[in-house]
């Protein structure tokens, strides 16, 4: 019964995630453009005060932005 605690251990330790392996390199030109407007990437359908004003990640999501002018600190 004990070698069952020693080969879980051995499974959790092998299955472990490794830094720096999802970094796969930059991100696509759609994405930094989507961020450069203020925008973020959304699978799904935008939240109301954001409308869909392009794409992310080579097309597979959409860049949403603020219909809401931002407003200065004056």
């Amino acid at each position: 019964m004990r070698i069952l605690y020693l080969l879980f251990a051995v499974l959790v330790f092998l299955f472990q995630a490794t830094p720096g392996v999802a970094d796969v390199g930059p991100p696509p030109a759609d994405t930094l453009a989507c961020k450069a407007q203020g925008g973020f990437c959304r699978l799904l359908n935008c939240p109301p005060v954001f409308s869909v004003s392009g794409t992310c990640h080579g097309g597979q999501l959409q860049c949403c932005t603020s219909v809401v002018p931002s407003q200065s600190m004056e």
